[in-house]
């Protein structure tokens, strides 16, 4: 087993963990079972971790380099997200429909013209008549891109799907609906929104050969998916769910 994350409770807010503990540890066999890396949760108390590892070890095998995290010191930023469109309500649907709604918004930001902008990014017709109709059809995936599930590492939070539509997360033991617990990304942006993390000075990836700052982990889920791991808030000895998307 690999190591992918550890994460405090005192860094990270979205992290809700069990009473008693204030550690995560995250694990994984770098093989997929069937179609990505089987994990592992371990809750701790981290005042009883003293024998820390300065190198973690390397695997003897592993089925993709995309397997073996770089090592990152993480600088949590909390954001917030929605749901994608196809998770939202009926009546909430119909409202990103509403180009009235949006462009009043729009017109309370700062940048005003973010919207026209991204559209314009996206629709290359000049026409009036196709503009209009391209426009309605564009504002619920603008929502998706620029508002729904941020992509990158995260705790929490709401998934990108892509990959399949939105499919249930419920406990394998209880049934009940699982809370987002862990996004673990290819990448952590993406070309279609404006979505970026905050970033420290250049000199801290100085002699990292193979940093990248839209794949600073080095990860790679597929052809570029996330892996997103979902725990049943009832209790945590009961499964985690793993889903790609």
């Amino acid at each position: 087993m690999l190591p992918v994350a550890q994460l405090y409770a005192r860094d990270v807010p979205d992290l809700h963990a069990p009473q008693g503990v204030d550690l995560l540890q995250v694990l994984w066999c770098p093989f997929d079972h069937p179609i990505m890396p089987r994990t592992a949760l371990f809750w701790r108390d981290a005042a009883t971790v003293t024998d820390v590892l300065s190198t973690p070890p390397e695997p003897p095998a592993m089925q993709f380099d995309g397997y073996l995290p770089e090592p990152c010191l993480l600088n949590p930023e909390q954001v917030t997200d929605y749901p994608d469109h196809l998770e939202l309500s009926e009546e909430l649907r119909a409202r990103l429909g509403d180009q009235n709604a949006w462009r009043t918004a729009d017109a309370d930001r700062p940048d005003a013209s973010h919207l026209e902008e991204s559209f314009d990014r996206t629709y290359a017709s000049g026409l009036q008549e196709l503009r209009d109709s391209e426009f309605a059809s564009f504002l619920p995936l603008y929502y998706d891109n620029e508002l729904a599930g941020a992509p990158g590492w995260k705790v929490g939070g709401w998934p990108r799907w892509g990959a399949t539509d939105p499919t249930p997360r419920n406990c394998p033991a209880c049934g009940h609906d699982m809370d987002a617990l862990l996004t673990i990304a290819t990448f952590e942006d993406n070309d279609d929104s404006s979505w970026l993390p905050r970033e420290e000075s250049a000199d801290a990836s100085a002699g990292l050969a193979r940093y990248d700052p839209r794949q600073p982990t080095a990860v790679q889920i597929a052809s570029g998916y996330d892996q997103q791991l979902y725990i049943c808030p009832v209790s945590p000895e009961h499964p985690h769910l793993e889903l790609m998307h």
